[in-house]
């Protein structure tokens, strides 16, 4: 997919592993396997130029980024220990990042925050 992105635009087989070539050894087969299985897996679209496919990311790299970590946060047995533990990972600038991230989806309104609503805060509170 890092390559896909980085093309920002469609890319065929050969293109990708001439890209990759550049840093390590590669059969062209492989790439093409991996580029048909993210085309199954809904991740990039192709459209048929000649005998070759072009593939294209359908989505961003930080909504793929966002499904992986919905997909392994809902996958455990036990949700907020697993955000626990991902927090305590977090690196100061990561936890930065997700204390500004909050801050856009503004969590004062989702159903079950502590967080009082604007609304719900006084009237000459300052904001």
């Amino acid at each position: 997919m890092s390559r896909v992105w980085e093309w920002n635009r469609p890319v065929t087989v050969r293109e990708v592993l001439e890209d990759l070539r550049r840093e390590r050894s590669i059969a062209y087969t492989t790439v093409m396997t991996v580029l048909d299985n993210l085309h199954q897996k809904g991740w990039v679209r192709r459209e048929q130029e000649g005998r070759a496919y072009r593939y294209e990311a359908i989505s961003t790299r930080a909504a793929y980024s966002a499904a992986l970590m919905n997909d392994a946060w809902s996958e455990s047995d036990n949700p907020a220990a697993a955000l626990v533990a991902f927090f305590g990972m977090m690196s100061a600038g990561q936890t930065e990042a997700l204390r500004d991230a909050l801050r856009v989806v503004d969590v004062s309104g989702v159903p079950g925050s502590d967080a009082p609503a604007p609304e719900d805060e006084g009237e000459g509170t300052q904001r």
